[in-house]
Parts: C-alpha cells; structure tokens; sequence
C-alpha cells in the first residue's frame, strides 16, 4: 500500500475499534473484548473490489497525536517498495526521477514540521517550473493527495498545540483554589451529589475533567460504587490520585478484595475523554451517571461541551444521567456603570476622562469578562439559546438568537433618557428533577446573583445607545439612539459559533434602534472573538 493507503487504514481500524464494531459483518459490540472474540471465531470474508478505507475521510487522524501516524511519516529513501510517497518514476527520466527524489525528501521535511505546513508544501509544488512537463505533472499529482494529508497534519498539530497549553494551564493550582473557593459553583454539585441518593447511591460515576478530584469525592461520598475520573493533565491526575488516597476513596486493583473498604471507589486515568476507552476497559453496560464542571466564559469559551457530548454517546448508558443536565444563556442591556468611565471621570479628583473614552473604545473590538452590579443593568432580561445536554447533538452548539430589549423599571432614568451601552451575557446550568429527584440545583452566573468566578461576558457596543420608556418626539429628524431621539426597544441577532482556533469562540452582534414611532436605525455588526 502506498503512503496514503496506509494513512487510511490506520483511521479506519481505529475508528472501528472505537465503535467496537465489525467491518466485516457490521455487527457493534458492547465491549472491545467482545469484538475481539467475534474476530477470533469468524471466518473474516476475502476483501473484493472497493476496499472500505478508501474514502478520504480517513486522512483526517482519528486520534489526535497518533504515534502510528507520526511513525508512517519518516521515510526511509532507500526503500522504494516501502510504505512511502506515491511517486510514479517510471513516467519520468532518469534526470526527472532524481528530481522527482530530491522533491519528496523535501516534502517529507515539511511535512513534519508543524509551523505554515500547507503554505510551504503548496509553494514547493510550484517551483523549480522550468524543469519540464514531467516535473510539473508530477508536482500537481503530488499536491492533489499530498495537501489533504498535510492540512490534516497541521490541523492536528494545531488542536494538539492548544490542547497542550489547555491542560497545562489547569496544571496551576492557583486556578483550582479558584474554582474549588467559589462556593455557588461548587456547593450546587455537592448539593446534587450529595442530595440525591436515589440516583448516585451504587451508581458508576464517570467525571469528565475531573481536576482535583472533588466531584469523584463528592460521589464517592454519596455511596457511588465505582468512579472514574478522567483529566488531560498529567499533574492534576496525579495531584487527583494522591487527594482521592490521602482520603480513603482510591480504588487499589492489587489489593485483596477482604481489605478493600466500600468507599475506594475512585479510579484516576490520565487522557482526554474521548480516548478514554483506549485506556481502560469501560463497563459494557455504560457508566449510570456522567458528571462535569465543563462551563466556561459565556458558558461555551474552551468547548470542553463537546469532549462531555462524546463521554455521553459512547460511555453513558441509555437511560443515564447527565449533570447538570441543562443551560441557558442570558443576555441584558447595561449601563454606564458597567464600563470603565466612571473610575476615569474621578481619579483622586482629577479627570481622566480621556483614558476611559479609549478603554471603552477597545472594549468594542473585545469581549471584557468581569463582575457587572446588579445596578447597572438597564433593560429586562432577554433568553438568548438553552440546551438540552441530555440530548442535544454537538454542532447545537452553533447557534443564533433573535431578541429584544426594553428598558426594565429600575434601568429607566428620571431625566428619560437612558444610555445602553453594550449587552452582557450569562448563563445558568441546571440539575433538574429529570435526574435529581430529591433536590434539584440551580446554578446561576447572573449578575443578580452572588458573584462566581465565571464574572459576566461584556460586549460593548461602538457607540452608547439612549433608550427611553416614554415616546420620543414623533417625527424627530435625529437618528434613532440619539437623546433627543431615544430607542424604545433594541433589536439584536447573536450568533455565537466555535471559531477556527481550537477552543474558540466567535460571536458577532447585530443591533437595530426602535423608536417610538417605529423609525430604525442599525449599527455596523461587531465581531468579537473568545
């Protein structure tokens, strides 16, 4: 098989394996040891015509960082009928064929360097042009299956590259003395865990991200008979493991079963969730119960959503539970408060003004994450999108909210004119009575709420709007927004998508004046990424 061939295979196989499933006859399995008895028993068929991995979709990795990838991809020259690139030499003359050599040693060199991988392999197709028909022939074949594997190789290194700095970054523990002390966040899933033994007593637990470990020791505490955590930080399963010993709950395979008491339950395993069944035998029967604190800002930055939605398809069972099993984004008008201004306007008695104009000016080109008052929000809450996350599919994660927002009673100002000046976002996730029988949580990021370490997400809007409750003067020549023409309500569209940076988040606002006599006016769309 020639280079690509063997690319192809390799997904393939692992892409199977995965889903414990026959090539052969289609058959799934519940477990990967049954699936090796069925391929032990059966009389495997004889592969005729079209073989099942060639479609190029099995150039992309289905396993990020694979070994056996990298390994494929260090030629050896002096093996020509070797797995290698998939040079015709016959077709060209003896010079051309050296040519031909000399360019896919260079291919191979780039191939395995990460940085500007498909730029560099699509100039060194085109140059050397003057060599001839054969060497120009020979570029373009070399391009048209070369560059898919080399975009799929650097796309790869790229998702690796942030998957690195994300769970190194998780190796702080300044983060985790973060989390572990806001006690809205983490009180709601010991209440959950703790609070309803109907669904953890004697469960099997699966805590996706587990970090410290709190969430297994919560389960294991509610009477959970087994638990497995999972984290992509080698140091926080280490520092997982040691808490979960240290407080009598880890699972010791070696020990005699006569020793071992109710409570060591906890298994700590170092990898992503998704290669989770690579690493240990998973129950056959699925896990009872999928745990995770995966939130991020604007509940969707990092998008570990997605990693929790695969542990669910593929280690859950059918009729699991999933918590929080809800969440829904909120979204609301704030005012001047909810800037820097009024800090800049009276620095020890001196105005600085001038500074908090520029600041604000920049956070209309970035998403700002801080703690917003109460106070300073000026309209009614808005519901922009809620998911579902016992059945939602992952590119739900994708999506676009039409609203509207009105000044609320507290946010209209006495002179009658309010300035808004952007919209901030929060979330809430839910524990609901779907799974939590005895007590359901709420957990709630609102800025009517006590403060999380999750802040506010803040979007600034370019220019300050002026709102008011009562009508504006009917045939005004002012621009909607203005104070002499004031917006009745805000129209706005967000579409909050995962960006093309692994981890990402972009979100792009569009918003439209209305004022009383229905006249409109729209702002440019912002773009803001996260």
């Amino acid at each position: 098989m020639d280079f690509y061939g063997c690319i192809k295979l390799v997904n393939f196989v692992r892409s199977k394996v995965a889903e414990n499933k026959c090539w052969s006859f289609g058959q799934a399995f519940s477990s990967n040891g049954e699936l090796c008895n069925h391929l032990q028993a059966s009389e495997i068929p004889q592969l005729e015509g079209k073989v099942p991995w060639g479609d190029d979709v099995y150039l992309k990795p289905f396993m990020e960082d694979d070994s056996l990838l990298h390994s494929l991809s260090i030629f050896d020259e002096d093996d020509e009928e070797g797995c290698g690139m998939p040079v015709e030499r016959g077709e060209c003359s003896a010079g051309n064929g050296s040519l031909a050599e000399t360019r896919e040693s260079h291919l191979n060199s780039i191939m395995n360097d990460g940085s500007d991988v498909v730029d560099r392999f699509e100039k060194t197709c085109t140059i050397e042009s003057t060599a001839g028909e054969c060497s120009g022939s020979l570029a373009q074949e070399l391009s048209d299956k070369q560059l898919k594997i080399a975009r799929a190789s650097a796309a790869a290194r790229g998702i690796k590259s942030v998957d690195d700095n994300y769970f190194g970054s998780y190796s702080s523990f300044g983060i985790h003395r973060e989390m572990l002390g806001d006690k809205v966040r983490t009180e709601a899933y010991r209440d959950a865990l703790l609070g309803n033994p109907s669904l953890i007593n004697r469960a099997t637990v699966l805590d996706v991200g587990c970090g410290t470990g709190i969430l297994s020791l919560f389960a294991a505490k509610a009477g959970a008979s087994r638990v497995i955590a999972v984290d992509g930080s080698a140091k926080m399963v280490s520092v997982a493991t040691e808490v979960a010993k240290n407080n009598g709950f880890l699972y010791d395979e070696n020990m005699e079963m006569e020793q071992k008491r109710d409570t060591q339950v906890i298994g700590v395993v170092h990898t992503k969730a998704e290669e989770l069944n690579h690493k240990i035998q998973v129950p056959s029967n699925g896990f009872d119960v999928l745990v995770s604190e995966w939130m991020g800002y604007c509940l969707l930055y990092e998008s570990m959503l997605s990693s929790v939605l695969y542990a669910r398809d593929h280690f859950l069972k059918p009729d699991g539970a999933i918590l929080p099993d809800t969440a829904t984004i909120f979204g609301a008008g704030f005012g001047k408060g909810g800037t820097s201004l009024p800090f800049w306007e009276n620095v020890y008695g001196f105005d600085m003004s001038c500074i908090g104009k520029e600041v604000t000016g920049n956070s209309a080109r970035f998403p700002v994450v801080d703690i917003v008052a109460s106070e300073d929000i000026v309209t009614k809450t808005a519901v922009l999108h809620s998911f579902d996350l016992a059945t939602m599919k992952e590119n739900e994660m994708d999506f676009t909210s039409s609203f509207e927002l009105r000044l609320s009673e507290s946010g209209a100002s006495q002179s009658g004119v309010t300035w808004c000046y952007g919209i901030v976002l929060w979330f809430d996730t839910g524990f609901t009575n779907r799974f939590c029988k005895e007590k359901p949580v709420n957990l709630s990021t609102s800025p009517f709420s006590t403060p999380t370490h999750w802040s506010q997400t803040i979007f600034t809007f370019k220019e300050p709007i002026a709102m008011a409750k009562e009508e504006s003067i009917v045939g005004s020549s002012e621009l909607v927004g203005t104070d002499v023409c004031p917006a009745v309500m805000i129209k706005s569209r967000i579409s909050i998508v995962r960006a093309s940076e692994h981890r990402s988040i972009d979100i792009s606002i569009e918003t439209t004046g209305i004022s009383s006599d229905g006249q409109k006016r729209s702002w440019p769309v912002q773009i803001f990424n996260l």
